[in-house]
């Protein structure tokens, strides 16, 4: 059973499966066409001398058994033609209404004779005549029966493997919400402790600069066990100011990094209202800004343009870091995409996910230049 667990495994099996499948149906399609064009050559031989007995019957000759052959053909479409090549009689050749019949079967005969669908019938003296025939409709039926036969096998290992992949999607998403509440959980306490003894210190020691900081880092922390928390639950949005949350986002960052990482802040006059749930958007920004410093190794300048229309506003995070290959715009939006030695690649798979999960947005790499920067692209709804 250990085997089957392994997505690759089932994969393959499902290839080789529909591959076998396939490749039976083919061979017995292919036997069954083989066989029955043996069988309606013969017939058509048959057939072929029938009519050469009827040409040259006399006053004596038993006509019962040609007719009856003659007319026991109701499926192979024939078509006669005589030495010169002028068309004697056909049958089983339906000519619609308004049509040349003679421009029909004349094609007819054409297409006949490249098949090699003919048989000669030589009669006394120099006289003959040529019978001309088509593979019967049920023939040319199942010749294309194979084709529908892969279609419908392809279709079928289509469906298993996206009812697979969807599955194994579910199983991880389901892996990722459970790890995700459970790290909030597990921080639950610690920073319940670190608050009141925050507090403690404080009460002690009002005038200490140290404690407002840590005060403010523990806060930090409680937000971010927040956004654990809220990660496999929808979250309600609500009109926030988005230039608001961009100046935390910004200002937050000015003080943690240094000073050789500057930040330009190209904003529209406010208010700019979004609906969005604030903690979570505010998380994507922050992966932006962390994934923008990485890039440029801690020196260089990151710019947030913000632009707007009557129905969403547009964020640009431009960097001067390394950038990006084109061939890699999407992959990098892929869980466990990192160039950094230590990290899992999750943030900027989190960040789709809240922006277009939770907030029908967009993010995307707008454009990057190797050795010159990156930017990426939100757009949020109003």
């Amino acid at each position: 059973m250990q085997w089957f667990k392994n997505f690759n495994n089932v994969k393959y099996l499902l290839i080789a499966v529909a591959a076998v499948i396939a490749a039976a149906s083919l061979y017995v399609s292919h036997s069954l066409t083989s066989d029955l064009k043996k069988e309606e050559l013969n017939k058509m031989q048959v057939w072929a001398e029938a009519m050469r007995s009827l040409n040259s019957a006399d006053e004596n000759t038993d006509l019962n058994l040609v007719l009856a052959v003659l007319s026991g053909n109701d499926i192979i479409p024939v078509v006669v033609l005589d030495s010169k090549g002028a068309i004697n009689n056909h049958r089983n050749i339906e000519i619609a209404e308004g049509e040349d019949s003679l421009t029909v079967l004349l094609q007819m005969v054409a297409e006949m004779r490249a098949g090699d669908h003919i048989i000669r019938i030589d009669m006394d003296g120099e006289d003959y005549f040529e019978v001309c025939y088509d593979d019967s409709l049920l023939l040319q039926r199942l010749s294309y029966y194979p084709y529908v036969q892969l279609l419908v096998v392809l279709l079928f290992f289509l469906i298993c493997l996206v009812a697979i992949v969807s599955s194994k999607r579910a199983e991880q998403n389901k892996v990722w919400v459970g790890l995700s509440k459970e790290t909030a959980h597990q921080l639950g306490t610690p920073i319940s402790s670190l608050m009141a003894w925050s507090e403690v210190l404080r009460d002690k020691y009002p005038d200490e600069e140290l404690l407002r900081e840590m005060g403010k880092d523990v806060s930090r922390l409680q937000t971010v066990a927040e956004r654990f928390s809220k990660i496999g639950s929808k979250p309600e949005p609500t009109s926030e100011e988005l230039l608001d949350l961009l100046d935390r986002v910004v200002d937050y960052f000015r003080r943690r990094t240094s000073n050789k990482v500057q930040f330009v802040c190209n904003f529209p006059k406010r208010p700019l209202l979004v609906r969005m749930n604030a903690p979570l958007i505010e998380w994507v920004f922050e992966n932006l800004c962390k994934n923008a410093i990485d890039a440029m190794d801690g020196v260089g300048t990151i710019t947030f343009t913000v632009t707007q229309d009557d129905n969403c506003a547009y964020i640009e995070v431009a960097d001067t870091g390394k950038g990006i290959a084109k061939s890699y715009f999407k992959t990098v939006f892929e869980p466990g995409y990192t160039t950094k030695k230590r990290g899992w690649g999750l943030g900027l798979s989190l960040a789709k996910r809240i922006m277009e999960q939770y907030h029908r947005g967009r993010i995307f790499v707008k454009s990057s230049e190797q050795g010159k920067g990156t930017t990426f692209r939100v757009e949020l709804r109003k």
